[in-house]
Formats: structure tokens, C-alpha cells, sequence
């Protein structure tokens, strides 16, 4: 490998989740990594440091793309993640987006830590891409999180209380606001069928409707998500001249309770009238889908990234501050039904009338495309930065 030649390992991506929001980031952030390699004159090839993948043909491919599954005896032999991440010049950490917290539970926070702590004890330059860092409220998780910040070339957050939480828990680390990766997420935009049917999307969270990992309602929803799903279904399949689509935005048998789509095939039994849209094959299938909405009412974030990227009104339904934190703390997007502060019936009637009302919401999602495109930038200038140090310390 030439000095001009670098080797970019992508930790917390993968080529191919059943879960499209951590694909729509792996794509996002490839896009982004190209284009900063060119700009600072170097050539990349990419190692996604993943999980096993749930779909049985990976989207993610390429000439430039290897790949090593991070496993518990991988990351603990000498010879598997500790190898892998020696044979690399950088990486670019994106903790699945959401990963990095101790809300979660004891042992995802132990191999996003570990994963971190090695790479950074080889002397490996590590880089966290845009992601949502936190909460932490429980130790050692929270002093061990601050000790890999403080470490990194820098933590870029996806949002303001991101950034917030990086400067009070890690004050020493380089913190930069930017914005999700999934936003460059390439689609195809549909043909509108001649009938001028409304064309209305539901993103139902498996997970959500589930009650959460454990069925207890560990997020604190206010609202009791899966009868208002049902009620608004039901309501929408009322109204003239309109189409309910029901999207599934992740999917897999690793984890049936969080499987979008075995929740579509439940409600598409219970009501007929819907359409129960196929599975996705790709997170760009599943943008160009919802490129097609005239509005679209979400659990998944990603779902929702993906219809405002594209110029769809989009109303999610948030399960944490990641929501707040993008929606209204970076784009000033102030519709959506939040954690606390409605009820079911508050929350259905808000819902309809975001359907019935949407040109304010067509308008600000329109209007935050420009806030969108500088946050952006704010990250490839990192990139161009990163890759040009690395190669510089390669020629020496």
C-alpha cells in the first residue's frame, strides 16, 4: 500500500442488518469517506468491523470493502479484532448510531467499549462519526465512556444534546456538531399513480409495539403505542381516496420483538384495507419507497430520516431524546409525537390532523434542507482532515 493509499476501518457498521437504520448509516458514512479521500487526495479501502448480518444478500459490496465479524471470541482472541485493527491506519466509530450508553444494558456498552479501548491502546487513530452519545447515568460506564472520548481524534454528535453530554462527561475531548450520515442515503423517487389517491405510510416499531426488549415499557412511553398504531390505521382507512402503506424498517429473526414486519403481518390480518408493503432488500429500497408518501407517521428514526431527506412530511413517534435532539434541537422540525405529554387520544388526534393539515409540515421539512447540507459539512471537513493526517504520518 502506497503512502497515498489508507486503510479505514468502519466499526459498528455492517453490510448487510435487518435493521436498514444501521445500514442507511454504513451507506451515508461510505458516501462521506469517499468523497473526503478524494478530497485530500488519497484512496481508501474500507474493513466494516460488524455484527453477524441478518439479510442473506448484503447491500453494502464493493471493490474497496472487506469485512470482519465482531464476535465475542473475535474481540477477545489475539489473533481476531485486535489483529484486524492493527493491520489499519484509522477508524470511524458510529457506535450504530445510538449505541454508545448504558441505556442498553451491561454487555452491548462492554464490546462498544472494548472495541474502542483496544483500537486506541494499539495507537490507532479513532474517529466517533455522528451519533448519539448517551445518556449515561450508571459507573463505571460512565467514566470508562469519557476515558475513550478524551482518546479520540474527535466525537462528532448528530445532535445538540449529544454535544452537550460529550462536553460535560469528556470536557478534554474535541467535540463537533454535525448531523446523521443517513441523510446522503441515495433514492430513487417513484411514479405517482394517475388516481390521485393520498398515499399514506406507517412505520410501525416492532419494538415499540412490543413494549419495548423486555415488554415492560422500558422507554416510558406516554402513550400506549400499539393501540394508537391501531386507531390511526383504522382512522386513515376511513378517510376517501387514501392509501395506508405499512413499512417495515427493520426486520430479522435475531430479535423477533423488534421485527417491524412481523407487526405489519399482524395489522394487515386485522385490516384488510391496508397495504402490507414487501420487505426491503436495501435501506436506498426502502427510501425510494417512502419517497413515494404524501406523508409518512413513524417509529423508526431512520424511516424518518429517510422521508424528510426526501421532501415527505413526516410525523415521528420518539421512544428517546435522539428524536428531539435531531428533529427540534438540529433541523427545528417541531412536529412529532414525543415520549411524555400526550395521551393516546391526544396523540391520535394530533396525528389526524398532521394528515389533514401537512403544508406546514411539507413546508419545514423544505426549509430544513440548508440546515441540513451545513451540518454535513461540519463532518467531511473531519474526514478531509483525518485522512490527510494519516497520510502525512504514512510518507514519514
Amino acid at each position: 500500500m502506497s503512502s497515498r493509499e489508507i486503510s479505514v476501518g468502519l466499526l459498528w457498521h455492517g453490510r448487510g442488518p435487518g435493521n436498514l437504520g444501521i445500514g442507511a448509516l454504513t451507506v451515508g458514512n461510505l458516501i462521506a469517506a469517499r468523497a473526503a479521500a478524494e478530497r485530500a487526495g488519497v484512496t481508501p479501502r474500507f474493513t466494516l468491523l460488524e455484527f453477524a448480518n441478518d439479510l442473506e444478500t448484503p447491500y453494502v459490496e464493493g471493490p474497496d470493502i472487506d469485512a470482519f465479524e465482531i464476535t465475542t471470541r473475535s474481540m477477545l482472541s489475539p489473533g481476531g479484532y485486535a489483529r484486524t485493527v492493527r493491520g489499519l491506519d484509522c477508524i470511524l466509530d458510529i457506535g450504530m448510531g445510538d449505541s454508545f450508553t448504558d441505556i442498553y444494558g451491561a454487555k452491548r456498552f462492554g464490546f462498544l467499549f472494548l472495541s474502542k479501548l483496544i483500537a486506541e491502546g494499539l495507537r490507532v487513530p479513532l474517529l466517533f462519526s455522528p451519533q448519539t452519545i448517551g445518556p449515561f447515568s450508571k459507573q463505571p460506564q460512565t467514566a470508562l465512556a469519557a476515558h475513550t472520548m478524551r482518546r479520540a481524534v474527535a466525537v462528532v454528535a448528530r445532535d445538540p444534546q449529544s454535544f452537550a453530554a460529550i462536553k460535560k462527561m469528556a470536557p478534554g475531548a474535541r467535540a463537533v456538531q454535525s448531523i446523521d450520515v443517513a441523510f446522503r442515503l441515495p433514492f430513487e423517487r417513484p411514479p405517482r399513480a394517475a388516481d390521485g389517491f393520498d398515499e399514506i405510510g406507517v412505520n410501525i416499531s416492532g419494538l415499540l409495539f412490543n413494549g419495548g426488549y423486555t415488554g415492560a415499557n422500558e422507554f416510558g412511553l406516554q402513550v400506549d403505542y400499539a393501540e394508537l398504531m391501531r386507531r390511526f390505521v383504522a382512522e386513515m382507512l376511513k378517510r376517501p381516496r387514501t392509501r395506508v402503506h405499512l413499512i417495515s424498517h427493520v426486520t430479522g429473526n435475531a430479535l423477533p420483538m423488534d421485527d417491524d414486519g412481523r407487526v405489519a403481518d399482524r395489522l394487515v390480518a386485522e385490516f384488510p384495507g391496508a397495504i402490507r408493503v414487501p420487505n426491503f432488500p436495501s435501506p436506498s429500497a426502502a427510501k425510494s419507497c417512502i419517497a413515494g408518501l404524501d406523508f409518512l407517521v413513524a417509529g423508526r428514526m431512520h424511516a424518518c430520516i429517510a422521508a424528510y431527506s426526501s421532501g415527505v412530511a413526516v410525523a415521528p413517534v420518539a421512544y428517546s431524546r435522539k428524536f428531539s435532539g435531531l428533529f427540534q434541537g438540529v433541523l427545528g422540525y417541531e412536529y412529532g409525537v414525543p415520549v411524555s405529554g400526550m395521551s393516546t387520544d391526544e396523540a391520535l388526534a394530533y396525528l389526524i390532523g398532521c394528515v389533514n393539515e401537512r403544508a406546514p409540515l411539507q413546508e419545514a421539512v423544505a426549509a430544513g434542507q440548508a440546515v441540513v447540507a451545513d451540518a454535513l459539512k461540519a463532518y467531511d471537513d473531519e474526514l478531509v482532515a483525518l485522512f490527510t493526517a494519516v497520510a502525512e504520518r504514512k510518507q514519514t
